[in-house]
């Protein structure tokens, strides 16, 4: 029986959530969440992915123990059981002279590429795995680009927090960085580019450089595969060139600054953010808490609301706590830093609260298992 798959991650934590798409026995009340967790117990999941590529789905997990460091476990049967390598999945060679921080993102390539998945590290690092996020190797490339040394970290640390891979070309990739920008490839990693014209960096003398820009996350547009959609450390942006150039769309905004975006997966020009009032008072615009979402691609924004809070609120979003599942009409999921998670079942016209009191949500994922090939 379809179902969806809701993953979120937390500072002391993974919860999972899943909810049967079958309400035809009830078919006025939607079927209700099943939650479990935490797994990982006190351990903060900055990374999250579902891969639903194999005989079965498989779940990344990128955890982070305060004892024994961080570490990319793996799941073939929904989290009833979790393997972790005898050997760090991800690590840096020794002449790199780095060691791992933290996994900020684990991307499983598209079917094209079927057994690849990328992990976005910190010290800012790209990672390639050729197992299904069983062992990774370092795309040395990047790490060596010529730039390399004038990257800085941002508020959050030097991360790598954005992977995104073509659907009908497995040599390109577009990685983003905290703080240095986008850079891509079209060489499958032979070689790297910065992708950055017409993002701002108001915090440099040179608000338009080549490089480092404070990004904060991508989002790959449905109906054209080089339409991104980018929130920037003030700006929201779009590009029709896979990166080339990048305009300004936040101007309907009540704020311009943020951390995540999402588009949506199926309807083209269709995209999501959460405004936060400035990155020196990281809290919802105005204190209210709204998604707002453009359908014209970023030409005009609404403000979703209905089954949010309307009192003042102060959840902060982060950048991965924004996601979309695969279903037509779409879930929409967010997760805050007060604990709090919300869904909509219906392209975000509505909202439920699926949980609160959870430590802070750093990371969400969804998607709808189709029961009999999942």
């Amino acid at each position: 029986m379809p179902e969806v798959l809701l993953l979120a991650g937390t500072r002391k934590g993974l919860f999972i959530a899943r909810r049967s798409t079958n309400t035809t026995d009830r078919p006025n009340s939607p079927a209700p969440w099943a939650f479990e967790g935490p797994h990982f117990n006190a351990q903060a999941v900055y990374a999250v992915a579902i891969d639903r590529r194999g005989p079965t789905p498989r779940l990344l997990v990128g955890g982070d123990s305060s004892h024994w460091g961080p570490s990319v476990f793996t799941s073939d049967d929904l989290g009833a059981t979790w393997q972790e390598p005898a050997e760090p999945a991800v690590r840096f060679p020794k002449d790199t002279g780095a060691s791992l921080e933290r996994v900020w993102q684990l991307h499983p390539a598209g079917p094209e590429a079927p057994d690849v998945v990328y992990a976005g590290t910190e010290p800012a690092a790209l990672f390639r795995s050729t197992d299904r996020g069983v062992s990774f190797e370092l795309v040395r490339t990047l790490w060596e680009h010529p730039t390399r040394s004038a990257w800085v970290p941002g508020g959050g640390g030097e991360g790598l927090h954005t992977v995104l891979t073509d659907p009908s070309d497995p040599d390109a990739v577009t990685v983003a960085v905290s703080t240095a920008g986008v850079f891509r490839t079209r060489d499958g990693g032979a070689s790297w580019t910065p992708a950055n014209r017409g993002v701002s960096a108001v915090f440099l003398p040179d608000p338009q450089p080549e490089f480092g820009q404070c990004v904060h996350k991508i989002a790959r547009d449905a109906g054209n595969r080089d339409r991104l959609y980018l929130q920037n450390h003030w700006g929201v942006y779009r590009s029709d060139d896979a990166g080339g150039q990048w305009t300004d769309i936040g101007g309907g905004l009540p704020s311009d600054f943020g951390f995540a975006v999402a588009a949506h997966p199926h309807r083209p020009d269709t995209a999501y953010v959460f405004p936060l009032n400035a990155d020196s008072d990281r809290v919802p615009a105005e204190h209210r808490c709204r998604i707002f979402r453009t359908r014209d691609a970023g030409t005009t924004w609404e403000p979703l609301t209905h089954g949010l809070p309307t009192a003042d609120h102060y959840g902060t979003v982060l950048r991965d706590a924004l996601c979309t599942d695969d279903a037509d009409p779409a879930g929409i999921y967010f997760g805050n830093r007060n604990g709090e998670l919300y869904a909509s079942r219906d392209d975000g016209d509505t909202w439920e609260l699926l949980a609160e009191h959870l430590p802070d949500v750093l990371c969400v994922r969804a998607a709808v298992l189709n029961g009999a090939t999942d």
